[in-house]
C-alpha cells in the first residue's frame, strides 16, 4: 500500500509537549509490564506505538485515560499533573476520547440510538447536542445505516462508528488500539484516510497502537517501538524500520513499508 501521508510534521508551532509520561512504571502482580518509560507526545501530532503482545501498549492506553494506575510516575496534559484524576473527569476535563480494540458501542441499539446515547452523556443542550451528531453523521456518511443495529454493521461501519462517537466530545487526544485489525485493505485505507484527516482538519492529537506495522506506519507522523517495558526505538516512519535496535526486537531484516 502506498504512502498516504501527505506531510510529516517534523517541527511544531507550539513547543511544550500536550502529554507527557513521566517515569512510568507498572507491575500486574509481581510482573513488570512498564519500566520507568518516559514518553512526549507533541500537539497535533500522530504518534504510532509498535511492539509484541504483552509489552504494555493497551496499559499505556489505560494510563492515560486513567482507567489504571501506575505504579509509579505520573501522567502530564499540558503540564498539569492528572496521575490521580479519575477516568470520566479525565475525559471531560481533559478532552480524551479512547476506541477500544473491540466493542465501545452497545449491540442492540441502532446507529442513531449509539450517537444520542453518547451525546446525551457529554452535551447538556439539546440544540448543540444535535447539532454535534448531525455533523457527525454527515462527515462519517452514516446516513444510510442510521437504523441499522450496531451488531449487524460490518467491521468497518463499527470502526467508523466508535470513532465518530468519541468525537463526540470534541477530544485533544485520540487513543486508538488496534483500529486496522481483522478489516479488509479498503477499509483499512478508510480508517487511515480519517485519521489523518483528524489531525490536518480538526487538530486532534492522534495516538494509534497496532500489530499491522505496514498501515501504521503509512498514517504517523513518528513511531516508537516498545520492548521489555521501554522505548527502544523512536523517529519517523523511514528512521524507525532503519533502527537497528528495532530490527532486531520487532521488525526483522526483511521488513519494508512498501
Amino acid at each position: 500500500m502506498a504512502l498516504i501521508k501527505k506531510f510529516r510534521i517534523k517541527s511544531f508551532k507550539e513547543k511544550g509537549a500536550l502529554l507527557k509520561l513521566e517515569k512510568i512504571s507498572m507491575f500486574y502482580n509481581k510482573r513488570q509490564i512498564l519500566n520507568n518509560l518516559n514518553l512526549e507526545i507533541n500537539k497535533q501530532e500522530i504518534l504510532g506505538m509498535l511492539g509484541p503482545n504483552g509489552v504494555g501498549k493497551s496499559t499505556i492506553f489505560h494510563i492515560i485515560t486513567g482507567l489504571k494506575d501506575p505504579s509509579y510516575g505520573r501522567v502530564l496534559i499540558n503540564n498539569f499533573d492528572c496521575t490521580n484524576i479519575p477516568i470520566y473527569e479525565r475525559a471531560t476535563r481533559f478532552k480524551i476520547g479512547y476506541v477500544p480494540q473491540y466493542g465501545g458501542f452497545i449491540q442492540d441499539l441502532n446507529l442513531q440510538e449509539n450517537l444520542n446515547l453518547v451525546g446525551e452523556i457529554h452535551i447538556n443542550d439539546k440544540v448543540e447536542r444535535k447539532a454535534k451528531i448531525e455533523k457527525l453523521i454527515s462527515q462519517f456518511e452514516f446516513d444510510p445505516l442510521l437504523k441499522i443495529k450496531s451488531k449487524y454493521l460490518s467491521g468497518g461501519q463499527k470502526k467508523k462508528l466508535v470513532i465518530s462517537m468519541a468525537l463526540i466530545n470534541d477530544p485533544s487526544i485520540l487513543l486508538l488500539d488496534e483500529p486496522f485489525a481483522a478489516l479488509d485493505i479498503l477499509t483499512i485505507k478508510m480508517l487511515q484516510e480519517i485519521i489523518v484527516n483528524l489531525q490536518s482538519m480538526q487538530k486532534i492529537t492522534v495516538i494509534v497502537c497496532d500489530h499491522q506495522a505496514r498501515d501504521l506506519l503509512s498514517c504517523v507522523d513518528r513511531a516508537i517501538v516498545l520492548s521489555d517495558g521501554k522505548i527502544i526505538a523512536s523517529g519517523s516512519p523511514d528512521e524507525i524500520i532503519k533502527d537497528s535496535t528495532a530490527r532486531s526486537a520487532y521488525f526483522g531484516d526483511e521488513f519494508k513499508i512498501n
